[in-house]
């Protein structure tokens, strides 16, 4: 592949970090790398590599410097930047929710549907998909090339660092608070609705209009986008569990066609971007902290059909939200677009 120079737009925060990381441990050939953030981190030093990047106030930078760049700053920012990044010929790859549901940006997972890479210079913009989505659908992605998929039905336990920095932070400073024998500390700006340490918060993002939350609709579009398939029919529930890193998602799907678990088992074996763990036996099933937390696969185990339904399966599926789920996904697309569409 060609060098070409990379901005990272939100290189100090927590998906931002990862990009910069992943970028270097995959070896992408960045001939120069830009750490891009708002006015207030602007000359910090971050690490890259063995060496350090000085951060860049994104208010100044002119993309024409750089030919791809990889945005994790939230959707007010991408809003108002990716737009100018691309009018500059910056191709970029975005990591909010902002160009998720719209038409002429491809919404890729990379193991699932690169080949809509093709089409990023439309608006030169590529869209990341909700980190929940995406683990589930290169989990189910051989399952629905096989025997279709009528239905999904999914609960999330979603980590604290889905929701940022500060959420990793307010969960660790409750912790800690609750475990010293302190009692609970109130928090009138937390991030969350509801204590999280020791806790569950069935509620991520706002609510809509059918009682659904957004993390739950986002969750239903995006697959019937990705998949290309407007007749699945996705149901979620989106839980906030304590755990700081990695998500876990239960999923019963139907499928079109029937398929056992041993086909199932099989099938997931060979999978890209897969690693099975499905033992009968304690601990013969992956969990976020033990297995996904700083890996690039998604994990699945506990496979098995559903006793309640005659085309059914179950699957657990494990990975950690900062990479697969959003910073090495970005950089796999990138990877793609530099290696098959550049030029």
């Amino acid at each position: 592949m060609q060098k070409v120079n990379v901005a990272v737009v939100g290189a100090t925060g927590e998906v931002g970090g990862q990009m910069l990381a992943i970028l270097r441990e995959r070896g992408f050939p960045a001939a120069e790398v830009f750490a891009l953030a708002s006015e207030n981190s602007a000359g910090k030093k971050i690490p890259f590599g063995d060496a350090e990047l000085t951060v860049a106030p994104l208010s100044d930078f002119d993309f024409s410097r750089a030919g791809i760049a990889l945005f994790s700053a939230g959707g007010a920012v991408s809003g108002e930047y990716a737009p100018r990044a691309a009018a500059a010929g910056c191709a970029v790859v975005d990591n909010s929710s902002r160009f998720r549901g719209e038409e002429g940006i491809p919404l890729v997972v990379a193991e699932v549907n690169p080949e809509k890479i093709a089409g990023f210079r439309a608006r030169n913009i590529v869209a990341n998909p909700n980190c929940s989505t995406m683990q589930l659908l290169v989990a189910l992605k051989p399952v629905y090339d096989a025997a279709g998929i009528a239905r999904i039905n999914a609960a999330t336990y979603q980590a604290a660092s889905g929701a940022g920095r500060r959420a990793v932070e307010e969960l660790a400073q409750q912790s800690a608070s609750l475990l010293s024998g302190a009692g609970e500390q109130k928090n009138e700006n937390g991030v969350f609705p509801a204590r999280l340490a020791f806790n569950v918060i069935p509620h991520i993002d706002i609510f809509e209009e059918n009682g659904y939350t957004r993390e739950e609709m986002k969750m239903a579009r995006e697959t019937q986008k990705i998949f290309g398939d407007k007749n699945i029919a996705v149901n979620a529930t989106a839980v906030r569990v304590p755990v700081f890193y990695g998500h876990a998602v239960a999923a019963h799907i139907e499928t079109r066609e029937k398929i056992n678990a041993d086909a199932a088992r099989e099938l997931l074996r060979k999978a890209p971007g897969v690693c099975l763990m499905d033992e009968r036996a304690p601990g013969g099933y992956p969990t976020p902290a033990a297995d996904a937390e700083g890996r690039d696969e998604v994990f699945v185990g506990r496979v098995r059909e559903d006793i309640s339904h005659p085309r059914g399966l179950n699957l657990w599926i494990v990975s950690d939200n900062t990479r697969k789920g959003a910073a090495l996904n970005a950089v796999q697309i990138a990877e793609i677009m530099l290696a098959r569409y550049w030029g």
